[in-house]
C-alpha cells in the first residue's frame, strides 16, 4: 500500500463522517429537481413572446367585445364589466370581428332591442364566437330556446363576470342568475367600487338603486330587476368623490325609478342629493335620472331646491305614458293625469325653464280613439323638448299581452300623428342669440362638432376644438334646430376646467384601488392604463388567482385552511411509510 496513505479504512462506512448527512436526511435534503430537457430541432421557429396566442385556453389573454343596449343603468352595468375584466388581462375591443368572445348586455323594455339581441347570438354563433349573456332578457327569462347552452351572468352578479367569461372560454357553460343579499336583506347590486371602463371618460353613472315599487302590466323590466334595492347614501357619496378624483366632469344618476330611492333603506332622494352637491366641484354637473310622478309629488318642495342649484341640471325625465286615466289605471301606474300636470306646473313655477322630459306609449291594449286624443292635447299643452314615443309592444310574460291588443294599423298610425305633433314645434327658436354657459362632454355622431349642455340640459353643438372638451364655455346661441342648438364661444369670456384632475383616457381602467393594486403575488403590481396596455407579465400572475379581491369573503384563510389540512395528511402517511420500512 502507497505510503501517501497514512490511516487504513477498517470499513467503507468510514468514508462518511459523523457530521455528514445520513442516506435518510439526504433524501429530504433536496430542495428543487429540474429536469433536463432535451432540446429539439433547433430549426423550428421558437415563439418568444410572452403572450399567448388569442386563442389559447389560458384565461386573461382573449380579446372581447361588449355590446349593451338599452338604458344608462344597463350602460354602467356594461362600463363595470369592461373594467373589470380588462383590469384581469382580457383585451376589451371594439372590432367584433377580431374578438374572442362576445359579451352581449340586453334591454328587455322592447322587442325590437330582444331582437338585436337575439340576431346578435346568432351571428356570434356563425362566427364560431365565445358568448356570455348579460342584462335584462336573461335575467327575466333564461329558459328560452335560444338562449339555451349559452353563459349567463345576472343583472345582480355583475362582480362575478370575470369567472364567467373564464369558464366560457374554456368550453364551460355557466349561469350566475342569483339575488345579492345581506342577512337576508335584498341589496342594491354589485359593489360601487369595482373596477370600470367609461365609455366617456368625463362622464360617471351612478345606479342609485335597482328595481322599484311599481307592478306596471306592461313592464318586463320589472321581471329582470325585481322590488327596490336602494344603495346607501355614504357609499354613492364615496363613488361621486372617486369619480371627480379621476376626471370626471359630469355625473348621471340612474335607476328604474330615482324618485323611490331610499324608501327600502329609511332615506330619501332629496337627502341623498344635498349630500351629492356637497363633493361636486366647481364647473362639474349632476344629472337626475328618471322618476316617476307618485314619488316625486311628495318632495316637490326640495326638489325644486336641488333643481335650481348652479351644478345640478335643471331637467327632469317624469314619464306619463298616457293622458288618459282609464288607460294609466290599466297600466297600473299607481297616478292620474292630474298627478302629472301637478308635478310638472309646480316645476315649472319654481325652476324657470326647466327641462321635462316624458315618455308616451301608443296603442296600449283598450286605448280608443278618445284616449289617444286626451294623450295629444297633453303634449299640445307643454310642448315637451324631449319626448319619447313608443309604439306599445307586449312583451311575453307581462299581464299587458294577455289583454286584447290594439290592431297594428292602429298603433302604427298614433304613433305617425303623435310623432307630426312633436315635429311641428321648434323649443329652441326663441333662444337664438342667447349667450350661455355651457359643459363641454363629448362629440357628435356626424363628427363634426362638439357636444355640450347648458344648465337645462339642452344640447349645444360648438366648433369640434381639442381645448374646449371637458370645459366649462360661454357661447353665443347662432343657430337652432328640432333637437340642438349651436353655439359659438364667446371671445372674451372665461373658459373653467370642469375637471379636478386630467381625465382619464378613453379605455382606461377606473378604480383601481389599492386592494386591486396588491391581488396579483409575485410582486406584480396593476397600474391604472388603458386596457390593451396592461402589462403581460401582470396578466400571467394573475391567472392562478380563482377569485379577484373583491369576490372574496375570507376565500383566502378558507383556501389556507384546506392546503394545510391536506399537507398535514400527507405527511402523516409519508412518516407512517418510513416507519413500515425494514
Amino acid at each position: 500500500m502507497p505510503a501517501a496513505c497514512e490511516s487504513v479504512l477498517e470499513d467503507i462506512e468510514d468514508i462518511v463522517s459523523a457530521e455528514d448527512l445520513k442516506p435518510h436526511d439526504r433524501q429530504f435534503a433536496r430542495k428543487n429537481v429540474f429536469p433536463k430537457v432535451r432540446k429539439r430541432n433547433s430549426q423550428k421557429s421558437v415563439q418568444t413572446d410572452d403572450e399567448p396566442p388569442s386563442d389559447s385556453i389560458i384565461p386573461g389573454v382573449q380579446k372581447i367585445w361588449i355590446r349593451t343596449w338599452g338604458c344608462s343603468h344597463n350602460n354602467s352595468d356594461g362600463e363595470y364589466m369592461a373594467g373589470q375584466l380588462a383590469a384581469y388581462g382580457y383585451k376589451i375591443t371594439d372590432n367584433s370581428a377580431e374578438a374572442d368572445l362576445w359579451l352581449l348586455n340586453s334591454c328587455t323594455v322592447k322587442n325590437p332591442a330582444e331582437d338585436h339581441f337575439r340576431n346578435s347570438i346568432k351571428k356570434a354563433q356563425e362566427g364560431k364566437k365565445k358568448v356570455v349573456l348579460a342584462g335584462c332578457v336573461p335575467q327575466a327569462q333564461p329558459r328560452q330556446e335560444y338562449l339555451k347552452g349559452l353563459s349567463i351572468i345576472g343583472v345582480q352578479q355583475i362582480d362575478r363576470v370575470v369567472e364567467v367569461v373564464e369558464e366560457t372560454i374554456k368550453g364551460h357553460s355557466v349561469r350566475l342568475l342569483g339575488q345579492k343579499k345581506d342577512n337576508g336583506k335584498r341589496l342594491g347590486g354589485a359593489r360601487l367600487d369595482l373596477p370600470k371602463i367609461r365609455k366617456n371618460p368625463l362622464i360617471e353613472i351612478i345606479s342609485i338603486n335597482t328595481g322599484c315599487l311599481n307592478a306596471c302590466t306592461y313592464c318586463k323590466t320589472k321581471h329582470a330587476r325585481g322590488d327596490l334595492a336602494s344603495y346607501p347614501i355614504e357609499e354613492l357619496v364615496d363613488r361621486a368623490k372617486q369619480s371627480f378624483q379621476e376626471g370626471v366632469c359630469e355625473i348621471w344618476l340612474t335607476s328604474e325609478d330615482t324618485g323611490a330611492y331610499g324608501r327600502d333603506i329609511g332615506t330619501d332622494l332629496p337627502t341623498l342629493l344635498w349630500k351629492l352637491v356637497e363633493v361636486i366641484p366647481e364647473g362639474a354637473m349632476l344629472r337626475l335620472g328618471m322618476t316617476n310622478p307618485p314619488y316625486i309629488l311628495e318632495h316637490l318642495e326640495e326638489m325644486a331646491k336641488i333643481l335650481n342649484h348652479p351644478r345640478v341640471y335643471a331637467f327632469l325625465h317624469i314619464p306619463v305614458q298616457s293622458a288618459s286615466d282609464s288607460v294609466l289605471m290599466d297600466m297600473k301606474r299607481e297616478y292620474c293625469v292630474a298627478d302629472f300636470k301637478q308635478v310638472v306646473d309646480f316645476l315649472k313655477e319654481k325652476v324657470p325653464g326647466i327641462t321635462i322630459a316624458t315618455d308616451i306609449i301608443c296603442g296600449f291594449p283598450g286605448e280608443t280613439d278618445e284616449d289617444f286624443q286626451e294623450t295629444m292635447k297633453l303634449v299640445e299643452l307643454y310642448r315637451f323638448p324631449s319626448l319619447f314615443i313608443n309604439q306599445f309592444y307586449p312583451r311575453p310574460g307581462t299581464p299587458a299581452a294577455k289583454m286584447p291588443q290594439v290592431p297594428a294599423a292602429v298603433k302604427k298610425q298614433r304613433t305617425k300623428d303623435l310623432s307630426q305633433l312633436f315635429h311641428s314645434y321648434n323649443p329652441y327658436d326663441h333662444k337664438v342669440g342667447e349667450r350661455q354657459s355651457v359643459l363641454v362632454t363629448e362629440e357628435s355622431f356626424d363628427s363634426n362638432y362638439y357636444v355640450a349642455h347648458n344648465l337645462f340640459y339642452e344640447q349645444v353643438l360648438v366648433p369640434k376644438d381639442p381645448l374646449l372638451m371637458g370645459k366649462m364655455v360661454e357661447v353665443t346661441i347662432y343657430e337652432a334646430g328640432k333637437h340642438f342648438m349651436k353655439g359659438q364661444p364667446v371671445s372674451d369670456a372665461r373658459v373653467h376646467t370642469a375637471s379636478i384632475t386630467r381625465p382619464f383616457a378613453k379605455g382606461e381602467v377606473s378604480g383601481l384601488t389599492e386592494e386591486f393594486r396588491r391581488a396579483p403575488r409575485n410582486g406584480m403590481n396593476w397600474k391604472a392604463q388603458p386596457s390593451a396596455e396592461i402589462p403581460v407579465k401582470t396578466r400571467l400572475s394573475s391567472w392562478m388567482a380563482l377569485q379577484l379581491p373583491w369576490q372574496q369573503e375570507g376565500g383566502g384563510l378558507k383556501i389556507l385552511s384546506v392546503s394545510l389540512a391536506l399537507l398535514a395528511v400527507l405527511v402523516m402517511f409519508y412518516y407512517r411509510g418510513m416507519k413500515t420500512e425494514p
